[in-house]
């Protein structure tokens, strides 16, 4: 089967992204899964920075890794995150279109005889970019946070979607009745009360209501305990793996891996879906 790399949150850091191409070079994993969060920061806000130089610089480095690596290419498969704006989309898709990765939101693709689901929406946030955000399991927003709706968004989105959309429905029409025996979710928002959804917001209160710690989805957190997938990958929330000291959890037969860090370097998790309690996360 081999090794399978996962990476998220690089925001752009050209240096993150040779670490992980050098890495790929070195390694040849079968699979690298990037999960969310890979484009430089503020391109929302100032759509003009180096977004094309970062694509451009992007494909190039994605075809000199398919030419060196020839046959062990590796199966490259990406979602993006709350931080990346949907109207980069189509960019994101040319990148598919010519072969050198694989775009999986709302997706099922089968790599090594795993199915690997993509979806990159997270619950609401005190940010005002609204892409990627849809209610979790109800149309309850916590302290602080602001409702989809009443933020802004890149591209078109009905209105009623943002408005009654929830993680929770979109998880059960991906998923459908599937097996998921041995399925490989790549989420961008982590699962709800576990050690890789905690936030620093020890203290913190809006408007005298204290702010719960563990910021991460209720709906992908019943859903790992309901359906059981093999394994689940998660990012979004940097600084959980240090302030908890863990970047694993398994939820029953589920082992849970995020690749949040914040710090400079880049965090990569390395697991073999045959052997998921060996994986390791290295930082390069």
């Amino acid at each position: 089967m081999g090794t399978w790399f996962f990476a998220c949150d690089l925001h752009g850091r050209i240096r993150r992204y040779q670490a992980l191409f050098e890495a790929i070079r070195k390694q040849r994993p079968a699979a690298v899964l990037l999960g969310g969060d890979l484009l430089p920061h503020g391109l929302a806000r100032h759509p003009q920075t180096a977004a094309g130089d970062f694509f451009e610089f992007l494909a190039d480095e994605l075809r000199k890794l398919r030419s060196a690596l020839e046959a062990a290419y590796p199966r490259v498969l990406v979602i993006l995150g709350n931080d990346d704006p949907r109207s980069y989309e189509p960019a994101v898709q040319e990148l598919e279109a010519e072969g050198l990765w694989h775009y999986a939101h709302q997706k099922c693709v089968s790599v090594c005889g795993h199915q690997v689901y993509g979806y990159a929406c997270v619950p609401p946030t005190p940010f005002r970019l609204k892409d990627w955000e849809r209610y979790d399991v109800s149309r309850y927003v916590d302290p602080g946070c602001i409702p989809p709706e009443e933020g802004w968004t890149t591209v078109e989105i009905p209105e009623g979607e943002l408005r009654l959309g929830t993680i929770e429905e979109d998880l059960r029409r991906l998923f459908g009745t599937e097996s998921l025996d041995r399925a490989v979710c790549l989420f961008h928002a982590p699962p709800y009360q576990t050690s890789l959804d905690r936030a620093a917001l020890d203290g913190v209160k809006v408007d005298h209501a204290p702010l719960d710690v563990h910021v991460g989805s209720i709906a992908i957190r019943r859903f790992i305990e309901e359906r059981q997938p093999l394994v689940t990958l998660h990012g979004h929330i940097h600084e959980s793996a240090r302030l908890t000291g863990r970047w694993q959890e398994q939820i029953g037969r589920t082992w849970c891996f995020s690749a949040a860090h914040d710090g400079p370097e880049l965090a990569l998790v390395c697991f073999d879906p045959a052997e998921p309690e060996q994986a390791r996360r290295v930082l390069l």
